[in-house]
């Protein structure tokens, strides 16, 4: 491979600058990959770039990651549908009084739904939407508790889809026997520092311990001048999705299909696309038994949740395309080799952290970098007799940094379609949050190493 040396950020920085200009995502996106397709091969551009999008399209993950968003949306679109949503709404609203208490109870649902982040993010922020509205909540503080639940509470979790994909790295990069990844991955936990402060964070912002900065205070203060400006009768209650005269039971229309989703997540191996077409199936038998809406309505009505994600995938699809284009110039390894000779015992873990923190914030990828980063970071651990529970924890706290924040990443992309606001609205109003989380996680892994 090529050594492109520092002109392999260009294409991130271009991305991340047009990103900021324009408020949208995709555009960007696509503009990044080819200024470093440009760069790679100036004279086959055209090429690259289709053998690009089809070596994307024909990816296991993206194949599996359109399946989960669309049925997930299907699923969603359903329960609206049918009245379910809205009789959640109505069960929240009559225990919630207060905005803070609004916000707080989508703080405690996110950490109680654990098994995925898209679970977390798509479930969490579409059943909590007309709660929030209710109390005047702008769209934006919404998307950032349910991101903030999200990646960060399933790295906490040894339950979780990310544990088991990180236990499996351990055993590949350690020579740990089958089952003992996951050891090591426990061990680590204490030490995810990030996801500790990205958690704990969320209920002081929302008690207003901590003030809201910048565009978070923007949109907070816009949306109560709308929200002021609204009839009485428009400030409180929950219409019906369904206009069949279904009264939304949400036992059976909200809390059956959304435990079943999370328990088959769980029982079938910790896959959610398995839990989500088992819970549509129950889903659809129960609404075909309550005769609440006709088949072909069902089917309709999934079709247009599935749609409803287009934009969403769409964005994540670019995303792994720049995510391709970086892995071609080398992008991580360049990084990484200009970090590496300061990685003393003491350093290893904050420059760890920081490093990864910065590659996933800037390539989208959370899982795959790790794949790249971890054989050389592990034997680095191992040669300068680094404490490896810190440094593996050090390292899922940068994914969780890369996921929690990234402009384009599908955690990202994800909250902010549930909760109802744009995608660089969204990261722009949580950054500052999330910057506060990572500099106490860089503080304490300096002194933990000590």
């Amino acid at each position: 491979m090529a050594e492109y040396g520092i002109i392999c950020l260009i294409p991130t920085l271009v991305v991340l600058v047009l990103a900021v200009i324009s408020r949208r995502t995709i555009e960007p996106l696509i503009a990044g990959s080819l200024v470093g397709l440009l760069i790679l091969a100036p004279s086959d551009l055209l090429n690259n770039f289709t053998g690009v999008m089809l070596s994307v399209m024909g990816d296991e993950t993206i194949g599996w990651i359109i399946m989960v968003c669309g049925l997930m949306g299907s699923l969603i679109a359903l329960l609206a549908g049918i009245g379910g949503a809205a009789a959640f709404g109505r069960l929240v609203e009559g225990r919630v009084k207060t905005r803070a208490g609004a916000l707080i109870t989508a703080w405690l649902l996110g950490l109680a739904i654990f098994i995925d982040d898209y679970l977390n993010a798509l479930t969490i922020s579409s059943s909590m939407k007309k709660v929030t509205d209710k109390f005047g909540v702008s769209r934006e503080m919404l998307a950032y508790v349910v991101d903030s639940t999200a990646a960060p509470i399933c790295v906490l979790v040894p339950l979780s889809t990310w544990a088991v994909y990180f236990a499996a790295l351990l055993e590949e990069n350690t020579g740990a026997g089958t089952g003992e990844g996951l050891l090591l991955y426990m061990e680590a936990i204490p030490y995810m520092f990030y996801a500790w402060a990205a958690v704990v964070i969320v209920p002081l912002v929302i008690l207003k311990k901590i003030p809201h900065l910048g565009a978070m205070a923007r949109a907070e203060n816009e949306n109560a001048r709308k929200y002021q400006m609204k009839p009485v009768e428009e400030q409180s209650g929950f219409a019906d999705d369904a206009d069949n005269g279904n009264k939304g039971r949400a036992g059976l229309n909200f809390f059956v299909p959304i435990l079943s989703l999370i328990f088959f997540t769980w029982y079938l191996g910790v896959d959610i696309l398995n839990g989500v077409i088992v819970a549509l199936s129950i889903t659809i038998v129960s609404v075909l038994v309550q005769r609440l809406l006709p088949p072909a309505r069902i089917f309709d009505t999934m079709l247009e949740g599935f749609k409803s994600m287009l934009l969403p995938l769409g964005t994540v699809v670019a995303g792994f395309m720049l995510k391709e284009v970086n892995d071609q110039l080398g992008l991580a390894s360049y990084v990484i080799g200009i970090v590496e000779p300061i990685m003393t015992p003491l350093l290893l873990p904050l420059v760890t952290f920081i490093t990864m923190a910065l590659i996933a914030f800037a390539t989208g990828s959370f899982w795959g970098i790790f794949a790249v980063a971890m054989p050389i970071v592990i034997p680095l651990a191992v040669s300068v007799e680094a404490d490896m529970a810190l440094v593996i924890g050090a390292l899922i706290s940068a994914s969780a940094f890369g996921s929690h924040t990234c402009f384009y990443g599908d955690s990202t992309v994800l909250s902010a379609h549930g909760s109802g606001c744009g995608v660089i609205e969204h990261a722009l109003t949580q950054l500052p949050y999330a910057a506060l989380a990572a500099a106490v996680a860089s503080i304490a892994f300096l002194i933990a190493a000590f």
